[in-house]
């Protein structure tokens, strides 16, 4: 009888010359296209005796010759993909391999994942510390880490609550009550339940209470918890930690393989002090830390930039910008600033000339759809042969047509308003060259990375101290007051920005403001008019020949006039919370008081979700809160896709400020979430399982021992290479009788215990044991994590043994079954750890 033990036993001799890598032609197929694929004949499942496989080993031309051209090679048999075992496993495996790149999750050496995981640990320290501070000290004088917790007196009647323990609750009121006649009145804070109402003295309610946020326009959870059932609330805050730790490893994936890329650093250049002199204000204390950020990762690192500078509209980022343009260009590099906008392009490109323009080596282009085809292609010549160093655009900057020769740098202004390609493009530039983003309002995925403190932040908050807080007034529209607030910026001698939320109506307002005002020189300006024509209409407004520019949202980001100091803002529900502070920051510019007036229809007609971003933009009326609002958008509009899948479900779970918490406090223990593998050919399979293949199976084999042999072979690379094999055999010989399905189980079985650090699995009556080297917080996150109860009901773990006591002793084969499909559903977790 031949046995996979046999076989294996064999390979180290001279079947070891029988070992080949599988042909080119057999690539991988999809499990799919074997069910329509009908079969011409099919396998006896039941295995004969059968003696030849073993002899066979001694005399290899027995059956290793090639086969005859009259053998009929069957084709694959209907495969039933729910009741098998191994298809749900591929199916699995290939939903897993194919979302990322398979490159993407490389085992790594012990010592150089310590090493990466204490950097990842400084880098959310810093992370919080920056971006955070303020709640920061505030939650360590309490005498904790990093907090989400919510004050109870900043809650209104009917908000929802996360208490930590007990679940989702709806807030009632904070009432003084005395709880026996000798002691004092204490305040209480009193919670509504499912079942019941409940109070909590305030000092242990500002320790366990959490705003109750989801990531949608959904406010109301699903249910309110129940205090007569904690194990719910139990079972729904797990799901929350698995989907946490997931997020932890992805985020761990991204910042290593940041981490592994290099460049050499830049030098320091005496001439960057001379430049930095030409600046004509004095630099704000937050600038000054941006500034040494930004000049430490260029000249101090070998890995490449990715920082984010986060400030207000007018407090400096560019400036952080140019000093970064100028180290880089320095060193005979390129530097590219990508803009959202042509008007923010052409702003840029005005700024830098103007500051480079005591350095006439230093060549800056502009590309945009304003040029003739002609200039276009001179200006893509220069750039491919580096005769621009400077070169400033929109989005078709990342076309496949601009070929750059030694690009550096690359700053992104206002990220959040490309499209999602061009931010997958923008992404693909940041294993290569340095790149700093702008943002006032950082978009969620950009402002998640560096709340977790993955990616590197800079926060400019301080304001120039010229600059004084825009006045803000939020009203129904009227068009009586729409026609004071334009007379009033008018007679002081400024100017007017009047924003609609589309190009249609327009026309309507220039009418009626023509109307109000029939001496004042007023134009319009939106995405879809002529570049010509744009062109001109924003130089006549930046001179300030134009009183009253009424436009779209074109005008976010870029104008800085200075003499323009009052916004209106029409139909203001249409637009978003970030979208509206940023055009909100087109006024203020100077010293002089400036106005935005937000209109909206009747209130009864805004959503939910509306009302609380015009509640968000009443609330941030001081200068330095665009972080605060990017941080409410994240609340109001949610996370948005940020690892390729919606967290919605996750987050909903426990509301979005406990979320978080509970995000920082796995980042602060990534060490102890991590799986070591063993060795593949280490693992012992004590099963007594010894399968015998039938002589016919054999028959239809081109080269049994071969393919035997490459079975082992592919077991031993990695799990994909196995789901490789298996699929193919499936393709090429149909499908595998009961003997072989039980030899491929066995590999199986082998393979995912090695991924899991499992050194032996074996059985005593009724009991099955499995020698590991896993931890205990390893194995809860794993049995945690499993997607049913069926086998995580019944495994403990005792020392470095895990254990599964069965109701009744099973044959060998049956052992072997329920061992495979309890490894798969662990092996199912292994996404969400670490892996050495």
């Amino acid at each position: 009888m031949a046995s996979l033990d046999a076989c294996s036993s064999y390979s180290s001799s001279a079947f070891i010359s029988g070992l080949r890598s599988l042909p080119n032609q057999l690539q991988t197929w999809n499990l799919f296209y074997l069910l329509k694929c009908p079969s011409s004949r099919r396998y006896p499942s039941s295995p004969s005796p059968f003696s030849t496989l073993t002899s066979s080993l001694h005399v290899p031309a027995a059956l290793a010759a090639a086969p005859s051209p009259a053998r009929l090679r069957p084709r694959a048999d209907s495969i039933d993909l729910d009741n098998d075992p191994i298809s749900l496993l591929h199916l699995r495996i290939r939903r897993y391999h194919t979302s990322r790149d398979s490159s993407s999750r490389p085992a790594m050496d012990s010592k150089e994942a310590d090493k990466y995981i204490q950097l990842v640990k400084e880098q959310q320290q810093r992370g919080l510390q920056k971006l955070k501070g303020e709640r920061q000290s505030k939650s360590n004088s309490d005498g904790g880490g990093f907090s989400y917790k919510v004050d109870p007196y900043t809650l209104c009647p009917g908000d929802y609550v996360v208490h930590r323990k007990v679940g989702i609750g709806k807030f009632v009121a904070i009432k003084f009550d005395i709880p026996s006649p000798s002691s004092p009145p204490i305040e209480y804070v009193f919670i509504e339940y499912a079942d019941g109402m409940a109070k909590l003295p305030l000092h242990q309610a500002s320790r366990l209470l959490y705003r109750y946020n989801l990531p949608n326009e959904a406010k109301r959870p699903r249910a309110l918890s129940k205090l007569s059932d904690p194990g719910a609330w139990e079972k729904r805050k797990t799901k929350g930690k698995v989907a946490i730790q997931r997020m932890v490893v992805d985020l761990m994936e991204l910042y290593l393989h940041r981490l592994k890329q290099r460049r050499p650093p830049y030098p320091k250049n005496a001439a960057v002090a001379e430049f930095e002199a030409h600046f004509p204000y004095e630099p704000t204390p937050d600038q000054k830390l941006a500034f040494r950020d930004v000049e430490r990762d260029l000249t101090e690192r070998q890995t490449p930039m990715d920082r984010l500078i986060c400030g207000d509209v007018g407090f400096g980022k560019t400036e952080v910008a140019l000093r970064a343009i100028f180290c880089v260009i320095s060193a005979g590099k390129q530097a590219m600033v990508l803009a959202p906008t042509i008007v923010l392009a052409k702003q840029h490109y005005d700024v830098i000339s103007e500051r480079f323009s005591k350095y006439p080596d230093v060549k800056v282009g502009l590309l945009s759809r304003f040029q003739t085809r002609a200039e276009k292609e001179t200006y893509l010549e220069m750039i491919k042969h580096g005769d621009l160093d400077i070169i400033v655009g929109t989005h078709s900057l990342l076309g496949s047509r601009v070929v750059y020769n030694k690009l550096g740098l690359l700053v992104v202004d206002e990220e959040q308003r490309f499209g999602v390609k061009q931010k997958e493009r923008i992404a693909s530039f940041k294993t290569s060259v340095d790149v700093l983003t702008l943002s006032a309002t950082p978009i969620p995925r950009t402002l998640y990375l560096a709340l977790t403190g993955f990616r590197d932040a800079s926060l400019i908050s301080t304001p120039p101290p010229e600059r004084v807080p825009i006045k803000t007034h939020l009203s129904p529209y009227n068009k009586e007051k729409v026609a004071l607030a334009v007379k009033n910026e008018l007679d002081r001698g400024g100017q007017v920005f009047y924003v609609l939320p589309r190009i249609k109506g327009l026309e309507e307002v220039k009418d009626f403001l023509e109307h109000s005002f029939p001496d004042v020189e007023i134009a319009i300006a939106h995405g879809k008019q002529y570049s010509k024509q744009l062109e001109d209409t924003m130089e006549k407004f930046a001179l300030g020949e134009i009183k009253i520019l009424i436009c779209t949202n074109i005008v976010e980001s870029g104008l800085d006039i200075q003499n323009a100091n009052t916004i209106i803002i029409q139909d203001v529900q249409q637009f978003g919370l970030a979208q509206l502070y940023q055009l909100r920051g087109r006024v203020g510019r100077a010293d002089k008081e400036a106005h935005a007036y937000l209109f909206y229809p009747d209130k009864s007609f805004l959503t939910d979700q509306a009302l609380e971003r015009l509640q968000a933009m009443e609330e941030c009326r001081e200068l330095g809160q665009g972080f605060q609002i990017a941080e409410r958008d994240m609340g109001i509009r949610g996370f948005g896709t940020i690892f390729g899948e919606q967290q919605t479900g996750d987050v909903g779970n426990v509301g979005i400020d406990l979320f978080f918490e509970m995000l920082f406090e796995s980042l602060s223990k990534v060490e102890e979430h991590c799986v070591v593998s063993v060795p593949y050919n280490s693992v012992e399979i004590d099963l007594n399982v010894n399968p015998h293949l039938s002589s016919e199976y054999i028959n239809y084999l081109e080269n049994p021992i071969k393919i035997i042999g490459e079975a082992e072979k592919a077991a031993e690379k990695d799990i994909w290479s196995l789901v490789q094999f298996t699929e193919n055999l499936r393709r090429q010989y149909g499908k595998e009788p009961h003997t072989m399905e039980i030899l491929l189980k066995k590999l199986y079985v082998r393979r995912m215990a090695a991924d899991m650090g499992i050194m032996r699995i074996y059985a005593s009556g009724k009991m099955v044991g499995m020698k590991t080297n896993m931890s205990r917080r390893v194995f809860k996150l794993m049995t945690d994590s499993l997607s049913s109860n069926v086998h995580g009901n019944s495994l403990v773990i005792e020392g470095d043994i895990i254990k599964a006591e069965l109701l009744l002793e099973l044959p060998s084969e049956q052992l072997l079954n329920w061992v495979f499909q309890c490894l798969s559903e662990l092996h199912a977790c292994l996404p969400n750890l670490i892996k050495y």
